[in-house]
């Protein structure tokens, strides 16, 4: 039998794939990836960030994340502009299209979890909302490993 955190790790990852094809059917003009919109979602949350902050907030590779915000500036999303104290360093921020790309994702995630939602029964809306804030709690825990990772053991 397999360990709850194993379970948990499965389903949050199959939900995760769920939402992600979901949101590909419910929006299919969104040209963005999803780890464009990751990068969205940071520099919503931490306007003027420097591509190394958010390459570090991702655990992506620098290279990985100019290749992102590249795209990004292309599309008008976000804007570089010269970090304060640091003249070779660039600060990001999002435009008014990176916002309003951000919200309609954000809104199509949220549609399909409530039609989802209102397809299950009344117990299992109880139970979900009520694991709300251990499942927040969990998200925080798991977050904070990413700065300190537990070490693996073989296998």
């Amino acid at each position: 039998m397999a360990s709850p955190g194993l379970v948990l790790a499965d389903t949050v990852a199959r939900l995760r794939r769920a939402m992600r094809r979901a949101a590909r059917a419910a929006d299919p003009d969104c040209p963005l990836t999803v780890a464009q919109l990751e990068v969205l979602s940071c520099l919503a949350a931490v306007p003027g960030a420097r591509p190394s902050q958010v390459a570090r907030h991702m655990r992506l590779s620098p290279n990985s994340v100019t290749t992102l915000v590249n795209a990004l500036y292309t599309r008008g999303l976000v804007t570089r502009s010269r970090a304060a104290g640091d003249a070779r360093a660039f600060a990001l921020s999002l435009t008014a299209d990176g916002h309003s790309v951000l919200a309609r994702w954000m809104r199509t995630n949220a549609v399909l979890v409530h039609t989802a939602l209102a397809g299950l029964g009344p117990h299992h809306q109880r139970v979900l909302a009520k694991a709300l804030p251990a499942l927040d709690a969990l998200a925080r825990g798991i977050d904070t490993l990413a700065d300190a990772p537990p070490q693996y053991l073989g296998g």
